[in-house]
C-alpha cells in the first residue's frame, strides 16, 4: 500500500508539473533567440563629441537607421543621440556585423529651445515614433532635486515637442508627508518602448508608450533583509492626436533574483513586440565577477492594474504581476560582457530572418567597451 501511495503522489506531482508547463506554453507564443555575433565599437569622436554612454537604441525601418541615445549628462558634450547604420556580412550560415557607421548626431533642446544645462538630464531610453520623432526618457537627478521626464523630440533638430505627464508617485515629494517618494537616484526610467503598430502607423493615429524604472521606487523598497523579489512599476500610456497623453495603467514587474556577488541589479530595457501585449525585457547585473544579463519574454496577460496601489513594500495579497519567461542567459557566452542596456529589433539578416541587437553603455570608461551583440530573433 505504501508503494502504491508513493506512486500515486509521484503521478499527481508529475501531472501537476505537466499541466503547469502546458499552461506556460499557452501563455507565451513560440519565440526564441539565438546568438550570432559580437562587435566592439572603437573609441570615437564624432562632430566633437565622444561616442559613449550608449544606453538605448531604436530602429527606423523606413530609413534603415538606428537612433542611439547617449547618457552623457551634458558633461562631455551637449545631451544628444546618434544616427547609426549597422551592416551585416552576406554569409547566410553565420551572419555577423560587418561594420557600424555613425552618420549624424542630434543635440537635444529644452522646451525653451536651449541646450540642457550640465547635470539636468540623464537620458537613458529612446523609442521611435511617427512624425520623424523619438521619445526619450531621463532619469533626472533626484539628489539634486531634478525630476525624471519622458519627452518627444524632433529627430533632425532635437526640438522638444511633447512631454508625457508622470504620476506624482514617480516624482520628488511636494510635501514632507509624501516622503519617501519618487524614482531613486540613477535608478529611474531606463526602459522605453512603443507598441509596434504605433511605430509604423500614420502620424495622428493614437499609439501606446511603455516605460519602467530600473528598480523599485523609494516608497516601494523592501526591507534590506527581505528575500522577496524587487518590485518595479511598469507604466502604460495612450497618446492621442487630440488632448494630452494619458497614463492608463500600471503593472507590477518582479525583478529576477540577482547573482550572489551582484552590487547592482536592475531592469535596463523593455521592447514591445508583436503580437501586441508581449515584450522583451533585459535585466543587467554587476558584481565582483563582472557584468551579467538575462533576456526575458514578458506578457501583460491578466496582470493586475496597480495604478491604485500606493506602496509595494507591503503584502500584495492576490495581486498578479506581469508574467515572464527566460529566453536567454548571457552567461552562456564565452566572452566578457559589458554594461548591456539597449535593445532593438533591426533589419533582416542575409537569410531573411529577423535581427535583434543589444548594446552596452561604456560609462565613458577606457576600461569598458561599447559592445553590440547580434541575435537571430525567431517568432
Amino acid at each position: 500500500m505504501l508503494r502504491i501511495l508513493i506512486s500515486l503522489l509521484i503521478l499527481i506531482h508529475l501531472t501537476a508539473c505537466s499541466n503547469a508547463s502546458q499552461a506556460q506554453d499557452r501563455l507565451f507564443p513560440d519565440i526564441s533567440v539565438a546568438f550570432l555575433d559580437a562587435y566592439e565599437l572603437p573609441k570615437l569622436v564624432f562632430e566633437k563629441t565622444p561616442v559613449g554612454g550608449l544606453s538605448g537604441i531604436t530602429y527606423d525601418q523606413k530609413k534603415g537607421r538606428f537612433y542611439v541615445i547617449s547618457d552623457d549628462r551634458s558633461e562631455y558634450a551637449p545631451a544628444r543621440f546618434y544616427t547609426f547604420t549597422v551592416n551585416f556580412n552576406q554569409n547566410q550560415e553565420t551572419p555577423g556585423i560587418e561594420n557600424v557607421n555613425i552618420e549624424d548626431v542630434t543635440f537635444l533642446k529644452t522646451p525653451d529651445g536651449k541646450s540642457f544645462p550640465k547635470g539636468e538630464i540623464d537620458s537613458e531610453g529612446i523609442a521611435l515614433a511617427a512624425g520623424n520623432t523619438v521619445f526619450i526618457s531621463s532619469e533626472g537627478n533626484t539628489k539634486q532635486g531634478i525630476n525624471p521626464f519622458i519627452r518627444r523630440f524632433d529627430i533632425d533638430t532635437g526640438e522638444s515637442k511633447q512631454a508625457l505627464p508622470l504620476p506624482q508617485r514617480f516624482l520628488l515629494p511636494e510635501t514632507e508627508e509624501q516622503a519617501p517618494q519618487c524614482v531613486r537616484n540613477n535608478l529611474g526610467f531606463e526602459s522605453l518602448t512603443l507598441n509596434p503598430s504605433g511605430v509604423t502607423s500614420p502620424e495622428g493615429d493614437p499609439f501606446r508608450v511603455f516605460t519602467a524604472a530600473e528598480s523599485s521606487l523609494a516608497q516601494d523598497q523592501l526591507p534590506a533583509e527581505s528575500e522577496k523579489q524587487t518590485r518595479i512599476r511598469f507604466l502604460h500610456y495612450v497618446v492621442n492626436p487630440i488632448g494630452q497623453p494619458l497614463p492608463i495603467a500600471e503593472h507590477l514587474y518582479l525583478l529576477d533574483d540577482p547573482p550572489l556577488d551582484a552590487a547592482n541589479h536592475g531592469l535596463t530595457e523593455m521592447l514591445a513586440i508583436q503580437p501586441e501585449g508581449y515584450f522583451l525585457s533585459l535585466e543587467r547585473s554587476y558584481g565582483k565577477s563582472g557584468y551579467g544579463a538575462k533576456l526575458f519574454l514578458v506578457t501583460v496577460g491578466n496582470a493586475t492594474d496597480t495604478s491604485g496601489v500606493e506602496r509595494f513594500n507591503v503584502d500584495l495579497g492576490q495581486l498578479q504581476p506581469l508574467r515572464k519567461k527566460l529566453l536567454f542567459d548571457f552567461s552562456q557566452l564565452d566572452f566578457d560582457l559589458y554594461n548591456l542596456e539597449g535593445l532593438a529589433t533591426g533589419p533582416r539578416l542575409p537569410d531573411g530572418s529577423e535581427s535583434l541587437l543589444v548594446i552596452s553603455d561604456d560609462n565613458f570608461n577606457e576600461q569598458e567597451a561599447t559592445q553590440i551583440l547580434l541575435f537571430r530573433f525567431n517568432r
